[in-house]
């Protein structure tokens, strides 16, 4: 198995890519010294590439211990994001023979991306009320640019 890490900043971020025995590739890139838990930014990478089109269905993920031996975390950690993911419905995992991709159901990218678009509207209201801006201003601004 072909290893590849790259530095992508000066300190604390990683870029692992895991080479799969079918030929996929998986890059992680992970922070240490992020906020977010190893096992959540291993499941926002895995749903954004489902999302994206990145990872098709069928499509055969590495196993808990190939990747948590590539990325150097515990296979506790990988086996906590793989649950997350299957519970989810983005993946499932058949025991004896592996984690595959498996969004079948639209309905569910449809609603992991409504739940996006929920926080960054929460994300932009927190902003504005912390500059001073009233309910009334707020609805005005989404307004306008709802119109462009």
């Amino acid at each position: 198995m072909d290893k590849q890490y790259k530095t992508v900043d000066n300190s604390s971020m990683l870029l692992y890519t895991v080479y799969n025995k079918g030929g996929m590739n998986l890059n992680i890139i992970i922070s240490n010294s992020s906020m977010q838990p190893i096992y959540e930014q291993i499941v926002t990478q895995v749903k954004a590439k489902i999302m994206n089109g990145e990872l098709k269905e069928q499509t055969m993920l590495p196993s808990v211990r190939t990747l948590a031996k590539e990325i150097k975390v515990s296979a506790l950690t990988v086996k906590k994001a793989y649950d997350a993911l299957d519970e989810e419905g983005f993946i499932v995992t058949v025991h004896g023979k592996g984690s595959f991709v498996t969004l079948a159901n639209q309905g569910i990218l449809l609603e992991e991306k409504k739940k996006e678009v929920e926080a960054d509207f929460d994300m932009a209201i927190r902003k504005g009320r912390s500059c001073g801006m009233s309910d009334q201003e707020l609805t005005e601004l989404f307004q306008i640019v709802l119109e462009d």
